[in-house]
């Protein structure tokens, strides 16, 4: 078996790869990259990052955008969402956004990989996936950034935060929340008795 041969054993349909991945089955992985985009065992997705694609009967199917991004992070630790999921809390948001937002603990800026458009923000703290409290704080931590009108906006998140678990909404604003975010639940849950001089 040539090296080449060899190395195509241990790609895995529908995985992403760095260059340095391919280091440990390759002694010319410059070459073999090469020659392995142009047999199409693999596709350029950005720089540095190769997928094996997954041929479906509909063509190759595009890198999971979980798989994508983790290969570009090198860490499992970060959480993808986007300003669509507010439109499910009932808060009068509509509009669509084209964009997926990765919170992560390495990268910051809009990075496109595999001919998709990612925004990358760095935060301290995220949960695994998006919760319901998780949005609702966030909804407030990037009213600027959203389309609607925001004192309309806050008056939605007023009503749904009254209707939430008070401790779960409370643990979200500590654990999520900005400065704005934190005195405009202050003044939301006046009851939970927050202090955020």
């Amino acid at each position: 078996m040539s090296a080449l041969e060899d190395l195509k054993q241990h790609l895995k349909q529908g995985e992403v790869y760095r260059r340095a991945d391919l280091e440990a089955w390759s002694s010319a992985v410059d070459r073999h990259l090469k020659q392995l985009v142009e047999d199409g065992s693999l596709v350029k997705l950005s720089g540095g990052l190769y997928l094996c694609p997954k041929k479906t009967s509909f063509g190759v199917a595009p890198a999971d955008d979980e798989t994508l991004v983790r290969a570009f992070l090198k860490d499992h630790r970060f959480m993808l969402t986007s300003p669509n999921l507010y439109n499910s809390l009932g808060l009068g948001t509509t509009q669509l956004y084209n964009e997926t937002v990765v919170y992560n603990h390495k990268r910051h800026g809009v990075f496109k990989l595999g001919g998709r458009k990612f925004r990358f923000a760095m935060k301290p703290y995220f949960p695994s996936k998006p919760t319901e409290e998780f949005l609702l704080v966030d909804a407030v931590n990037n009213l600027a950034q959203l389309a609607e009108d925001s004192e309309l906006v806050l008056k939605q998140v007023s009503k749904k935060a009254a209707q939430m678990n008070q401790e779960k909404v409370v643990n979200a604003v500590l654990e999520y929340g900005g400065v704005k975010a934190k005195k405009l639940f202050a003044k939301l849950l006046p009851d939970a008795k927050l202090n955020y001089a």
